[in-house]
This record gives structure tokens, sequence and C-alpha cells, in this order.
């Protein structure tokens, strides 16, 4: 049995301990929709470890209400419990599995040499920039970005989607219904579970203050996310439908939708960055902080580029920063797969299956 197995066993055999122990008290069961899904089971599998961990939001709330913590002999943390096997499935369904695994644990270094080796190459693209062309193609053409980016983003995707199929398998997933997807983004779009249960929040930044600035954060970058995505579609459909080409005016679509949706997830980043900070490492899974926030600082650094790029149009900044820019974005695209944004559609599929359960 390899070392990476043996780390998998002990961390779900752990998890397991601290569940039937938690199972058994059910004094957090108003709490998350870990406990209500966690009475439903007498024993848990491994598959049904792997469902609560990915379906737990690391709020908290839990471990400060908790009387078996340390020093008492239960040494309950089933935060950081399941904060281990949550980031070990995702490093075990995920292929190929060694890079998971290191991108958790040298996420920083491994973005800014992965940053750094994308800015050289496109330098090298700028060099042989169209004689022609309006706003960003003028400095790279639309045929290398279309050949640089979309196989970048479609490759990773499909490995998401396989170790979603995955997982699925191993929770006992069955067939899903438009109510099971409906229960489930609905709890996504609200971030319901970061609350924790309280109606005041969570406790993640400071043990005995309930807030809602993670849940906050979270919405303000998922949000932005989706309108920067609906942004670039939305391009998309007007170069190639309509035949109108980029750049666009501030009261195009693109537009609309990008700059809103950069300005969410550059607050929301640096919100998540400022609480991250401010958070105990030993109720997450210490060993991936590294990798947790190499992860908020290239979000944040992908939309905040974004918005000083749009800022810089027709001056001397636009080549500079659409080379960082565009390294950032790359740089997200490849480690979509093995940092933390994989966790959303775990987390999604764990919803699902919540769903199902109920």
């Amino acid at each position: 049995m390899s070392l990476d197995t043996l780390s998998a066993t002990s961390a779900t055999e752990e998890a397991r301990r601290q569940l039937e122990i938690c199972n058994a008290c059910r004094y957090c069961e108003g709490y998350c929709s870990v406990f209500p899904a966690m009475t439903l089971h007498r024993a848990f599998s491994d598959g049904e470890v792997t469902q609560l961990a990915n379906l737990c939001h690391n709020c908290r709330g839990c471990y400060y209400a908790c009387q078996y913590t340390e020093p008492h002999e239960f040494a309950l943390n089933l935060p950081r419990a399941l904060a281990e096997v949550r980031v070990e499935s995702w490093e075990r369904f995920i292929r190929p599995h060694g890079l998971s695994k290191l991108f958790q644990t040298n996420g920083v270094a491994l973005i800014g040499a992965l940053m750094l080796g994308i800015i050289v190459m496109l330098s090298v693209a700028l060099a042989a920039r169209p004689e022609s062309g309006e706003g960003f193609y003028a400095y790279l053409s639309h045929g290398i970005m279309i050949g640089i980016f979309i196989p970048a983003f479609i490759a990773p995707v499909i490995v998401i989607a396989l170790g979603v199929r995955d997982y699925w398998r191993e929770v006992g997933g069955a067939r899903v219904n438009w109510r099971h997807l409906a229960a489930a983004f609905g709890d996504a779009g609200r971030l319901r579970n970061l609350s924790g249960g309280a109606a005041e929040g969570c406790n993640y930044e400071k043990e005995d203050r309930y807030t809602r600035a993670r849940r906050w954060g979270h919405q303000a970058v998922m949000w932005g996310f989706l309108l920067c995505f609906a942004s670039t579609a939305s391009g998309t459909v007007l170069h190639y439908g309509f035949e109108m080409q980029a750049p666009y005016g501030p009261l195009s679509v693109p537009k609309l939708f990008g700059v809103p949706g950069g300005l969410l997830m550059t607050i929301g980043g640096i919100a998540l960055i400022a609480l991250k900070l401010r958070a105990e490492k030993d109720l997450g899974a210490p060993a991936v902080w590294g990798g947790e926030m190499a992860f908020v600082l290239l979000l944040t650094a992908t939309a905040a580029t974004g918005l000083a790029l749009y800022w810089a149009t027709g001056t001397t900044a636009v080549q500079p920063l659409l080379v960082v820019h565009l390294a950032a974005v790359l740089a997200l695209f490849l480690t979509l797969p093995y940092g933390k944004m994989v966790h959303a559609a775990f987390r999604l599929a764990a919803l699902v299956r919540d769903a199902q359960t109920r």
C-alpha cells in the first residue's frame, strides 16, 4: 500500500471516528447540511464519509460549539477531519493524481512559475503581432488567442467531469431529476450552508463572533465569476453570430456583464484573502493552506488585471497589462482541476446527492 493510500485511509478513518461520536451526541444537528445527513446513518462507509466531507463548507460553528474538542480525550476537530478527507478526495478523483497534491502543497510557487512561463510565451507571440487589428487583436491575433485558450479551457473541464463521475460512483449517486438539481442549485446560489445553521452567520474567523463576511465574500466571487463568464460568452455570440468584433463599447453587453463581474470578483477575493489570514489554520487542512491561498490570489489577480486592462484602453499600458492578464487567465484555466476551484464541482455534486437522500 502506497503512502498516499495510507494517508487517505487514515484521514477517512479519523473522520469516521469523529462522525460516529457526533452522531451519538447530536448537539449540532441544527447546523449545516452535514448534520441532518449524518443522522441518516448508523455507520459510515468510505463513500458516505467522502460525501459528508464534500458537503461540509468549513464554517467551523460545530467546532466552537463542541464540548469534546481538546483537551477532552475525544479530541474532536470535525472541520479539520472533513477538510482533510475532502482534499484527499480531490487528489484521488482528479487525474493525473500527483498534480493535485503538488499544487495543493506548493501552490504559490507553482502559480508564480506557471505565470512567468506563460508571460514569456505570450511575449514571444506578441513579437509576431498582426499587421492589422483593433483593440486587443492589434497585439495578439484572434487565431492565436483561440488556439491557446480553447484547449486550455476544454481539457480541464473534461478532467473535472471525469473526476465528478468517479465521485458520483463512490458516494452511490442515483439518477438525477430536476428536483434534485433545483434544490442543489438553490443551496449553491444562496450559499445557505455558509451560515452554519445560525441566522447570524458562521464563526469562520473568530470563535465567539458570528459573521456573514465569508458568505458575502464567496457570493461576490461566485456571482462575479458567473458575470465574467457571461461577458465572455456574450462576446463570443456577438463575434461569431453577429460578426461584431471586439473592442466593445462601455454600454455593450460584454462590458455590462464584465465590469461588474470583475469588481465583484476583486472585492470578494480581497475579502476572502483577509478572512483566510485571520482564520485558524488548524480548523482546515493545514498542509494545503498555501495551495488554497494561491488559488484565491490567482482568482483575484485575474479579475483585477482584467479591470486594469479595461481602464488602460488606449494607453501604452495595454500591452504589458494584456500579457499579465492573459497569463493569469491561462494559469487559472490550467489549474482548474488541481486547485481549490475544483471544490465548486464536487460540492455541487454533494448538494445534488444530499437532495436525493432528503
